[in-house]
């Protein structure tokens, strides 16, 4: 009689510790997962100039941007970064890695 008992006991341990188990094997598999990417101002500004033609494109793309540039600066300053990493900051966030602005 005892060798049954054994044998639910085991099992029902084997119920309990088995979701732990899993649980921790989760978040290794988690960071296989690609995480979307926000789209910067940069894209923002192209896309809603898209449907304009020659210097208005252009002029609107360019004012687009240089309002992009100034809000990510009162960001940088409203988090004091300073120095290169301000720079580094404004081009990341308003979306010119390059430091152009346009196309």
């Amino acid at each position: 009689m005892k060798l049954p008992s054994a044998t639910v006991a085991a099992s029902l341990v084997c119920l309990i510790i088995a979701p732990v188990f899993a649980a921790q094997t989760m978040p290794s598999a988690a960071p296989a997962v690609t995480v979307p990417v926000p789209a910067t101002k940069r894209v923002t500004c192209l896309a809603t100039t898209q449907n304009l033609k020659g210097q208005d494109r252009r002029d609107q793309r360019q004012l687009c941007m240089a309002q992009a540039r100034v809000d990510c600066l009162k960001q940088a300053i409203d988090q004091k970064i300073v120095g290169e990493a301000r720079k580094d900051f404004v081009k990341t966030c308003a979306g010119s890695s390059d430091g152009t602005a346009q196309q």
